[in-house]
């Protein structure tokens, strides 16, 4: 189960069955989801297939903006395929476009990296990104994360293109010392 977290201006939560439509209202704008090299969301049903499917069985958190309590993004922690048998886990997140440019995903992020660190016990969190998209990496780096160099021709996407990933860690040791 996941834990819910909450920032200056949101909550992280539980994604639920019933959040297929506001999850669909943000998932299926072309601009969202293939900058992490998935699909758009063709309806709600799909939407919640992989809420069912994905989010419930994962430690994935429904960003919700504080003030209206609208679903705005997803935020999770996933297995890191590069460090099998490492106490390690990557981090992945998207955004509703009408809010980026706003500091929330940095806020979502810091939050989840602080409960990686501090509640989870990890040693390690790592993300990557795709070479072209400069607003995860501005994210990434204003979380503290280091850059570990590129991994080419890596990532097998939803429409059989194969992208290359910007590949980033923050050690628990790092973490601390920012955040003292």
């Amino acid at each position: 189960m996941v834990k819910t977290l909450e920032t200056e201006r949101l909550i992280l939560r539980a994604f639920s069955r019933k959040d297929a439509e506001a999850l669909f209202a943000y998932a299926k704008n072309p601009n969202v989801g293939p900058h992490a090299g998935w699909k758009p969301h063709a309806n709600a049903r799909e939407s919640r297939r992989i809420i069912v499917g994905l989010f419930l069985s994962s430690q994935v958190w429904a960003i919700v903006d504080k003030e209206t309590g609208t679903l705005i993004g997803s935020i999770g922690l996933e297995a890191d395929k590069r460090r099998p048998g490492i106490n390690s886990k990557e981090l992945g997140y998207s955004l509703a476009e009408e809010y980026w440019g706003r500091g929330i995903m940095t806020e979502a992020a810091k939050r989840v990296i602080q409960y990686a660190f501090e509640e989870m016990q990890l040693d390690i969190v790592a993300i990557c990104t795709g070479t072209f998209n400069d607003r995860s990496s501005r994210v990434i780096e204003k979380c503290g994360f280091k850059y570990e160099g590129t991994e080419r021709y890596c990532y097998l996407i939803y429409d059989g293109n194969v992208r290359s990933s910007k590949c980033y860690s923050l050690l628990r040791s790092e973490w601390e010392e920012q955040n003292n």
